[in-house]
């Protein structure tokens, strides 16, 4: 695709009228299933994860892709930090450290598969995109559906101690679900409608029930080592994405300033870190793409491009569990 080739939304556009952020519903919804006669059947070396490693929603496949051990049968690509007009573009590492090629379909841009998947597509141009290379099409581009399909279809594909890893363990699946409507509205997607906001009001408003949420996971974080008791969780994997960008880039880009999670949320700041500690969980973490994604893209927001230095806390510091838990 040429920089002149204006198929499929304006790419910056990210505002209503009203001056709401809505964000779009992802479009390919289909499953990898456990299945040999399934549509799109768990196969080794048949999938391939197309993500960013700026942007949140992608960053939660690339957790539990490592933690479940898929990353020795599906296959990654990861795109340049800035998004132009045209959205995601790969690039050689030797350009932009951490950043790949596509060699799987050879596109320039992430725009090229949603037109390959389907011609007539008209929606905006999201990671991550879960791509059959068999069938050569997108299987699912929605985040929450992809981090499901990880945690379990893949299974017996796997070594034993991958297999027993499970963060959508059915007793405690409402307790999850629970978790995930309010943090997704107000957290997830809070910091962006907070940051995206062209009215007063909007921003306000959404900036509100963001630090309230703060504050309420703050408690949780208070009681319990994970936000569902003592046991990691899809919950928590979703969460975590978030706050890692928080105090680097949403505290200020995004005007997200009533507190910072380094000085005003000490039980986040602790799980934080023990996440993020996890073994594995470092490596997909690139605080340089995250950075540059944010403050050189939003340009209706940072026209300057100008980049901050900090990366937030430091999350390699040790982390100190609470010697008893009131309970």
């Amino acid at each position: 695709m040429s920089s002149s080739d204006n198929k499929g939304p304006e790419i910056t556009k990210w505002h209503s009228k009203d001056g709401e952020f809505r964000r779009q519903v992802s479009s390919f919804r289909s499953l990898v299933e456990p299945d040999s006669s399934a549509e799109f059947p768990a196969e080794a070396n048949r999938y391939h994860l197309y993500v960013s490693y700026a942007c949140p929603w992608a960053h939660r496949t690339l957790i539990v892709r490592k933690l479940k051990g898929l990353d020795s049968i599906i296959g990654l690509s990861v795109v340049h930090y800035l998004m132009g007009p045209n959205g995601w573009e790969f690039s050689s590492p030797d350009d932009v450290p951490g950043a790949t090629l596509d060699d799987v379909n050879g596109a320039k841009y992430i725009r090229e598969l949603y037109f390959k998947a389907e011609p007539e597509y008209s929606a905006r141009f999201t990671v991550p995109v879960l791509w059959d290379k068999k069938k050569q099409t997108i299987v699912n581009n929605e985040s929450s559906e992809i981090i499901r399909m990880f945690n379990s279809a893949f299974d017996e594909l796997l070594a034993p101690e991958y297999r027993g890893i499970n963060f959508y363990p059915k007793e405690l699946r409402p307790q999850i679900d629970e978790l995930n409507e309010w943090i997704y509205d107000t957290v997830n997607n809070g910091v962006y409608k907070s940051g995206f906001a062209t009215a007063q009001d909007a921003y306000e408003r959404n900036c509100q029930a963001l630090f309230q949420s703060l504050e309420r996971i703050e408690v949780i974080l208070s009681k319990n080592e994970f936000l569902v008791g003592e046991r990691l969780t899809e919950a928590d994997l979703r969460l975590f994405t978030t706050i890692l960008r928080f105090d680097p880039v949403y505290h200020g880009h995004f005007k997200c300033n009533l507190k910072q999670i380094a000085t005003g949320y000490p039980n986040i700041l602790r799980w934080t870190r023990e996440i993020y500690q996890l073994p594995g969980v470092k490596e997909t973490v690139n605080m340089e793409h995250i950075k540059k994604h944010y403050y050189m893209s939003h340009t209706q927001i940072n026209p300057t491009q100008v980049v901050p230095l900090s990366n937030g806390p430091d999350l390699d510091a040790p982390v100190v569990k609470p010697a008893a838990r009131p309970y």
